[in-house]
Parts: C-alpha cells; structure tokens; sequence
C-alpha cells in the first residue's frame, strides 16, 4: 500500500519544537504564561487589529463573542449555511436562534445583495437579528464591503469566522478584522495549527477585556476564588502557544505553498470536462487573496462521467482522502426546525463539490498521484462522432 495522502495534515518545523521546548524548560504549562502573551501580540500585529484573545478553539472563540456581544435567549442571529457546523453551534449554546444565508455564486460565501435584501425586510416588520456571523469559506474572504455596510445601516453587530481563512485578505486587510468580532482556528488541519485552539480578535476595549475574564472562569481580582458571573476554562495552554508562534513565523510561505497547489491543480485537471475550481474573488483590488486553505472542485456529472462520492471513493481506494464539501447548516438534522434565507446555491455546491488534499508539505510527486487519481475517475460520455467512428470500427 502506498502512502496515505492527507487532507490538510499538520506541517511543523524547527522552530515550533523549540518553542516548546522553552515551555517545558522554563515549567510554563498551564494556560497562561509568556508565550500566550506573545501569540496574542503577534496575531494582533499580523493581522493589524488592537486585541487578540487566546482560546482552546474557533468554537470557543465564535461563543465568547456571542456572550460578551449580549447575545442570548430569544435574539435571532443570521449565518452561512455552507460552513462547518461549530458556526452555528455556538448560537444554540447561548440560547438564541440561527438562520441560514444562502451562498454568492462568486465567492461560496454569504450573499451580500441577499443579506441586504433580508435585512431590509427584516426591519421593516421589526423582527431584525441582533447578529450577523459571515463564514470566509476555505480561506476565501467573503464580500465583506456590502455585508459591513447592510449590518451598520441596521444596527446589527458583526461577527466574523475567518477560522480557514488566516492569511486570506480582503483590498489589502485581513479577514477577519472588519466585523465587530472576528476569530481563527489553529486546529490540527488549519493553514497554520496549535494542535487544538483559536484566537479572537476586536477592535473594541470593553469586548477583549470581557473575553478575558470570562475564559479564565469568570475569576475576581482577589486572593480568595470568587466568581460573580458564569465562566468558562477557554484559555489556551502556554505550550500550544508556543507552537503557534512558531507556526506564525511560516504564515506566509504557507499561504504561498497552498496557492501553489492550487495552482499545479489547475494545470493538471483544467481540461477535463465538467470539473471547476472553486473561484477566487479580487472584488476589483490586486490586494486581495484567498489563502487557498483547501483546493475545492466542482463536478458536472453529466459532463465528466462521475459524481464527487464516486471520485472521493476511487481516491480513498488509491489511500488518498477528499472531503465532500461542507454539508449546507439548512440540511442538517439538527437544525431541521430552522429557518433558512435562500439556499439552493449552497445546496448545488454540496452536491457537486469535492476537497483535494492541499497540505502545505504536499510533495509534486504526491500531487501528480492525486491529479492521475481524478483524472482517471473522469468518464465523459462519448460524443456523437465518435459513437459514429465506433460503430464503424466495430462494423470492420
């Protein structure tokens, strides 16, 4: 058997063990300490934004921000529905209610004219939602323009999950950093990883200092334990942020070594027919970029011969794993009583979409295995000439 290629494997260097390696030294493990701080400072200036929170995940993050925004029992809050479902999560952990946001055929990500639509709607019969979380799907960054403008002319706060998308900008800023709250995902398979944890970001003093407390168990300024208000161990180890700076050192030649990959995808599979690549939106600005976190295609069935189950299944046989696309939140057993805004582009794209492995360390050799897996799972039907040249061939 040959080797399994991975998804979107962890992809670590020197730096991160010596990191560590000071954490142990210097007896740092628990979840405060020195490189904690720093991690914090050195998101906070990557991304250009004046408070970063360390956390024991994304999801953790997407709940502290509804919790310090006041979000609760009976608020509505509108998301993606083509996103992972730690986006929505979150929304039911603090008892108030999500509705799902169809897609933009341009960037997979929410629709701003459909966004703004709603939200007109919304007002107009009172029933707006006190939150919007817009989802930057697979490190591509929403169309954040419209949607920031939509969600201040109704009071609406923003929040933004840019977990896949560090690394990914918007005309020249970071996703992530245009809401009221953003945050990333340092999990095993991100762009960069901590092994599990999360980092939230904001713009707003009273926002971080809150996140603050209530992640290190809502625990008093005095000597005793005391605790006024419910809080919760979110905090992230010292140890895994030890990885983390080490890992942000690297941020960019990730981001370049996932668009290469990228990249050599399209130049191995653009000429089959009935496969597409998800797209990459400039919205107008040569300082836009996904990161390309994962490479994701699209399958006509008719047109290439095989759907993305049939593909995912001949790549698994071969020791390559894919990934359907994100199950769209509308369809989930789980949210089955909800209330969904569009939905039908985010249902195409789960049907016909497929996630190749798009590991930063993915080798050229390993890449050329996966482009000859999905090549030979292409099966066009035979055109009408050439079911003519057959039939004559077979006929002599």
């Amino acid at each position: 058997m040959t080797a399994r290629i991975f998804l979107s494997p962890p992809h670590l260097g020197d730096d991160e063990l010596a990191l560590v390696t000071e954490a142990f030294r210097t007896n740092w493990i628990a979840p405060v300490g020195p490189h904690v701080d720093a991690f914090e400072r050195e998101i906070a200036a990557y991304v250009d934004t004046p408070h970063a929170v360390a956390l024991s995940s994304g999801t953790a993050a997407l709940h502290m921000a509804l919790v310090a925004l006041g979000i609760g029992e009976g608020d509505a809050v509108w998301v993606s529905t083509l996103t992972f479902a730690a986006s929505a999560f979150p929304i039911r952990y603090v008892g108030a209610t999500p509705v799902f946001v169809d897609s933009a055929r341009d960037t997979w990500n929410m629709d701003p004219a459909l966004l703004a639509e709603a939200l007109d709607d919304a007002a107009m019969r009172e029933t707006l939602p006190r939150a919007v979380v817009v989802v930057h799907l697979y490190g591509q960054c929403a169309d954040m323009d419209p949607i920031v403008e939509a969600c201040a002319r109704h009071g609406v706060l923003l929040i933004e999950d840019a977990a896949e998308a560090l690394g990914a900008k918007y005309k020249g800023r970071a996703a992530g950093t245009f809401g009221d709250v953003g945050f990333y995902s340092f999990n095993g398979n991100k762009i960069i990883t901590t092994s599990g944890g999360g980092m939230l970001v904001t713009r707003h003093d009273d926002v971080a200092t809150r996140v603050r407390y209530l992640a290190t168990q809502a625990r008093e300024p005095v000597s005793h334990y005391e605790h006024a208000h419910i809080g919760y161990n979110y905090r992230l180890s010292n140890v895994l942020a030890g990885i983390g700076r080490g890992q942000l050192r690297v941020l960019e030649q990730r981001v370049a070594s996932r668009r290469a990959v990228f990249a050599r995808y399209v130049d191995g599979l653009r000429d089959l027919p009935g496969l597409s690549f998800m797209p990459e939106a400039t919205f107008d600005s040569d300082e836009s970029r996904a990161n390309r976190w994962l490479t994701v295609i699209t399958l006509d069935r008719h047109d290439f011969g095989s759907d993305p189950e049939t593909v995912r299944l001949a790549l698994e046989a071969l020791n390559i794993e894919s990934r359907p696309v994100w199950k769209p939140m509308h369809q989930q057993p789980v949210f089955r009583r909800g209330d969904s805004i569009g939905g039908s582009i985010a249902d195409d794209l789960f049907a016909h979409g497929l996630c190749l492995p798009s590991g930063s360390s993915l080798t050229t050799a390993d890449q050329d295995r996966v482009i000859a897996a999905v090549r030979a799972a292409c099966r066009p039907p035979l055109t009408a000439s050439h079911r003519t040249e057959q039939g004559e061939l077979s006929a002599v």
